[in-house]
């Protein structure tokens, strides 16, 4: 279950890349009906099926390269949808043996919620609440299935305490007692101003403002006067949302709230990642005791942090690169991983992210006993020490 989980966490970061791609290349309409394409399995091919598609759709001819955007999208969530139902079921089946049951079948609920979302993205005209929610959706998907990796190999070092001496040690030296505690709460935190600066960067971009500011640090002359919350944060009555239903002051408005959080969200996880790197432990702080794997996480959430701001720049500066702006969502999932890697050792300390699981270290020392004869003789003649 662990190896399918790691596969599922995989390939719900590359269908998150693919719904970017989708986005940007404004190909989420490019099948106008769902879950086919212009009632087929495939994009219509041919001339004979391109005209009768047409005929169905003439609000919206065939486009094969958007049509196919859409449709490998939708081909990858499909195989993501059923990776997830089948940890379900092997969660059920061996919920007796200990292993996570809520966190499968609340993936399984949230992954169909999700479905349905692609499906209103599409029917509704990429309105733009929805077209957001679908992109938390990717993201909460993503966060679940890492939680879920993470327990499972937390069970892993609970079965096995004693093999991996180095995951031991570290254990000791994190979980001493108030030690954690003030970066619990700190980090926690971190993760809800995080999760707001997606969802605002989420309706930046369904709402087509990814460019309404091209200015720099804030947006062009004049911006104040055109502010507009109200308008900003609300969904203008529309027939079709494609290419955005709002006017520029309230786009203009959307831009820059991103771009505050954006400042926001920056100087609040690198004050934590720092604090957590140069921390030390000193007789009743609260701030202490931070082990190396945690200062190994709180390393890429910087670099995630500052890779981050460089391509938000990059995007206003050389207006919206497709590639630049892939990444960009790429990197948020994979800043979004590591500041929950954080929490989940600071809550779960047992457990170290980049060390082996005390089974890998049990087959790899049976290994090395087995092909050296004398060690396994010196050990039964002794008693077997190391034991």
């Amino acid at each position: 279950m662990k190896k399918l989980t790691l596969f599922s966490l995989f390939l719900a970061a590359f269908v998150i890349v693919l719904g970017a791609y989708t986005r940007l290349t404004d190909a989420g309409l490019g099948c106008p009906d769902w879950p086919g394409c212009y009632g087929n399995l495939t994009v219509p091919l041919g001339d004979e099926k391109v005209s009768a598609a047409n005929a169905a759709y003439p609000e919206r001819p065939v486009e094969a390269f958007k049509a196919w955007n859409e449709m490998i999208h939708r081909y990858f969530a499909g195989t993501l949808g059923l990776c997830i139902a089948a940890i379900a079921f092997i969660a059920i089946r061996q919920r007796k043996q200990g292993t996570p049951l809520k966190l499968p079948l609340m993936l399984l609920g949230l992954v169909t919620f999700q479905a349905a979302l692609g499906m209103w993205t599409v029917t509704l005209n990429l309105l733009p609440v929805v077209v957001m929610g679908h992109l938390l959706g990717g993201f909460s998907v993503l966060s679940c299935l890492f939680i879920l990796y993470l327990r499972l190999r937390e069970a892993e070092f609970t079965q096995h305490p004693n093999t991996n001496h180095q995951a031991s040690a570290v254990h000791q030296t994190s979980s001493d007692g108030k030690s954690a505690n003030g970066f619990k709460v700190f980090a926690s935190i971190g993760v809800g101003v995080l999760v707001i600066q997606i969802a605002l960067g989420g309706w930046t971009s369904a709402n087509y403002a990814a460019l309404a500011c091209t200015d720099m640090p804030i947006c062009e002359e004049g911006w104040q006067s055109r502010l507009d919350f109200a308008g900003a944060f609300s969904v203008p009555d529309a027939d079709n949302y494609e290419f955005g239903a709002h006017d520029y002051g309230e786009r203009a408005t959307m831009h820059i709230v991103h771009r505050a959080g954006a400042l926001i969200t920056f100087v609040y996880l690198m004050a934590l990642g720092v604090a957590m790197l140069f921390s030390r432990s000193s007789k009743g702080s609260s701030l202490a005791s931070i082990s190396p794997s945690q200062k190994r996480l709180s390393k890429i959430m910087i670099g995630c942090l500052c890779a981050q701001v460089a391509l938000g720049i990059s995007n206003v500066v050389f207006a919206l690169p497709l590639a630049v702006a892939v990444l960009h969502n790429a990197v948020a999932a994979i800043l979004l991983l590591s500041l929950l890697g954080i929490v989940f050792s600071l809550y779960s300390p047992r457990t170290e992210l980049f060390a082996r699981p005390a089974s890998v270290y049990a087959a790899s020392d049976n290994a090395a006993s087995s092909s050296h004869p004398l060690p396994q003789a010196l050990s039964k003649a002794t008693g077997g020490l190391h034991g």
